[in-house]
């Protein structure tokens, strides 16, 4: 279960080739969005999917609302555009340590599957909402650099916790089924504004792997907790834009918001 989960964070975070046009007209979607905010300044956080099959429309509503109304754009990473080297040759720019075979191969069947979904960056939100705000002249930056997440998923990949092997759930009958079912279950989720699906997802994470979990979700929310609290201290409407399973779950960005005093509301 840890290796489906990490193999799927990291495979969509990886660039493919743009998916083919559909003559079908997409489907209307809802994705989750909070907002906290004080006197003057307004915070969104809206819960992005890093790779989608460009069946829906969610770009719409309030979240192009939020949207439009903000000043920036803040992702957790500005991904580079263009194809990344093979995963074997990506190495941290920090970190000697390099992932392991298991790790590599249980990666590459997640990438497969989600390609084999149509599920592609060029249609997941965070490229969509940058390539809105390059486009309108609003600025964007990171919540972390390239590297930090680099040396981030080297230290997930060599990690006992990581390349324990695939368990495949029932009705599955290879790990490759298992992680396309999982890949799949989370863009409906995500389409659906689904929160509990994510909660469960990261329920079994922490379960099956603690060390994973903190460093992939605890860590990472806490610190993101602590930006939004001295964003707030600047005047302005800030648009910022993370995995949805970062707003899901006891360690939540939202939790750990609520923990240091501040509100978040449910906007979509």
């Amino acid at each position: 279960m840890v290796n489906l989960l990490v193999a799927a964070t990291i495979a969509i975070a990886s660039p493919a080739a743009p998916s083919a046009a559909t003559s079908n007209a997409p489907a209307d979607a809802s994705p989750a969005m909070f907002v906290v905010r004080d006197a003057d300044t307004t915070v969104y956080l809206f819960g992005t999917f890093h790779a989608l099959d460009g069946q829906s429309e969610w770009f719409n509503d309030g979240v192009r609302s939020a949207f439009e109304s903000s000043n920036e754009l803040i992702l957790e990473t500005i991904v580079p555009e263009g194809p990344l080297p093979p995963l074997e040759m990506r190495r941290p720019l920090t970190s000697q340590v390099a992932p392991s075979a298991s790790f590599l191969a249980t990666t590459k069947m997640a990438i497969k599957a989600g390609k084999a979904q149509g599920m592609q960056v060029n249609n997941g939100a965070d490229m969509v909402l940058r390539h809105a705000a390059e486009l309108e002249g609003k600025p964007v930056a990171g919540l972390e650099t390239m590297e930090s997440q680099l040396n981030m998923f080297a230290k997930m990949a060599a990690s006992a916790d990581a390349n324990r092997p695939v368990s495949t759930p029932t009705g599955s009958t290879t790990p490759a089924a298992a992680i396309a079912k999982s890949m799949a279950d989370m863009q409906s989720a995500w389409k659906r504004g689904d929160q509990s699906v994510f909660v469960n997802i990261l329920s079994q994470l922490n379960q099956a792997s603690p060390a994973t979990y903190k460093m992939l979700f605890t860590d990472r929310n806490g610190r993101w907790a602590d930006w939004v609290a001295a964003r707030l201290q600047t005047p302005g409407t800030v648009f910022v834009a993370v995995g949805a399973g970062h707003l899901a779950g006891r360690d939540s960005v939202l939790v750990q918001l609520a923990q240091r005093g501040l509100e978040c509301r449910r906007v979509n």
